[in-house]
């Protein structure tokens, strides 16, 4: 009990934690649309206005490697959730992957490596090329 006491007037003297990145990717709400080009439904993103706020801004996201990015690339692809379970495989959904592009080339990475970035937050509404969630001139903080 006293540790939690401790915490919150931590928190208090020094301001609100951070939200999580993926706490505030899940607040976006995708509609499906037949897209004519591809001739098939996709879902497309409307982002909340807090999400919008954060553009350009700097966030620091923690997540696992999932290799669907091209290895000559600057970026990679992350999830909110281990290979098993993200986007492509499992059962998560467009909010729970994030495109990462790095300042510069990356370290090799294996599937599931949980790994932690910082760099600019960039939204995506309708370019198929990327996904919703980018983060731009990123940098690796842990692996």
């Amino acid at each position: 009990m006293i540790c939690v006491a401790m915490l919150i007037g931590i928190t208090s003297l020094y301001g609100q934690v951070k939200p999580n990145a993926w706490d505030l990717f899940a607040k976006t709400k995708f509609e499906s649309k037949f897209n004519e080009k591809l001739g098939e439904y996709l879902f497309y993103p409307n982002f909340p206005a807090d999400l919008k706020a954060m553009v350009g801004k700097e966030i620091t996201i923690e997540g696992y490697y999932v290799p669907f990015a091209p290895e000559d690339g600057n970026y990679i692809i992350i999830s909110k959730f281990p290979m098993s379970q993200c986007f492509f495989c499992g059962g998560g959904g467009p909010e729970s992957i994030a495109e990462v592009n790095f300042t510069k080339q990356p370290q090799k990475f294996d599937v599931d490596d949980l790994i932690t970035v910082k760099g600019k937050l960039k939204l995506n509404i309708d370019n198929l090329d990327h996904v919703n969630f980018i983060v731009d001139e990123a940098i690796l903080i842990s692996k």
